[in-house]
């Protein structure tokens, strides 16, 4: 995700604009991945593969962002990891 596209994007669910960023790799301005959050709701969307997955509750992957979650624990926010929305380890 190119870090210029902070500027636009907001949470799908309480359209709470700006979003936190937490960059775990970042290059040339491009994060390979890392997480947005939304300070008012609590939710957080992984970046994999350079790609903000920002779906609705509903339609959102549990397991693999339960691994996302584990995998990448020691480089998140506790808020992220310990008691974001949808879900949090």
């Amino acid at each position: 995700m190119n870090k210029t596209m902070m500027n636009i994007l907001a949470c799908p669910i309480d359209k709470n604009h700006p979003l936190e960023l937490y960059e775990i790799k970042e290059k040339d301005n491009i994060v390979s991945e890392g997480a947005l959050f939304c300070s008012k709701c609590s939710r957080f969307y992984p970046i994999i593969e350079e790609i903000p997955i920002m779906l609705p509750d509903e339609l959102r992957n549990k397991e693999q962002e339960i691994e996302f979650l584990t995998n990448n624990k020691k480089n998140l926010p506790e808020k992220i990891i310990t008691m974001a929305n949808p879900w949090h380890l």
